[in-house]
């Protein structure tokens, strides 16, 4: 963590005006998630699940320090969606820079990445996903969306998905992806 964070310092005094992002992708997918709730003592509780599995992956890079973020819905995980996701980043950037600090997964890596001229990656550390503020907003969507819930169509589970993420602020952003080396 501290080399990281001597890096990621670094870099940022190299060019402050730049914008500090971290990315990951996560599935969605129809498949129920039980969680835990409250129920009557004594009763059993019957909880429906869905059996069966669509899925759909959501790609996003959040600006911890300002709540600012950036997501698209892709079908699959590999270099051709992540070249996307890169592209369309850097048209919603327009004119800013953007440091953008992400896992080491194959297709983040391929030698066919095509990373824009206004975007800057930096690498965590291999095996750390606890270092990445993202994997925290991941948890807190699939709590609020997953749990104890059923989606009759992926097209039902995408459409909760985008609801969500457009009425996240930007204050619930910077709350759940705090991170304590900002």
């Amino acid at each position: 963590m501290k080399a990281l964070k001597k890096n990621l310092e670094q870099q940022i005094q190299n060019a402050p005006e730049n914008l500090l992002f971290f990315f990951d992708e996560s599935r969605f997918g129809t498949h129920s998630r039980i969680g835990h709730g409250w129920f009557k003592s004594g009763v059993r509780t019957l909880v429906q699940q869905k059996l069966g599995f669509q899925k759909f992956y959501l790609y996003s890079a959040v600006a911890p320090s300002t709540g600012e973020d950036f997501s698209l819905i892709l079908d699959r995980v590999d270099t051709i969606c992540m070249n996307v996701f890169l592209q369309e980043m850097s048209s919603w950037l327009g004119n800013k820079k953007a440091f953008v600090v992400m896992d080491q997964a194959g297709w983040h890596r391929a030698k066919e990445l095509i990373v824009p001229n206004n975007i800057f990656i930096i690498y965590l550390p291999p095996y750390s996903p606890e270092l990445n503020p993202v994997e925290r907003m991941w948890q807190y969507m699939k709590d609020a969306l997953l749990k104890n819930r059923i989606y009759d169509s992926l097209e039902e589970l995408e459409e909760a998905v985008c609801k969500f993420i457009c009425s996240m602020q930007q204050q619930i952003i910077k709350t759940v992806c705090r991170a304590s080396y900002m």
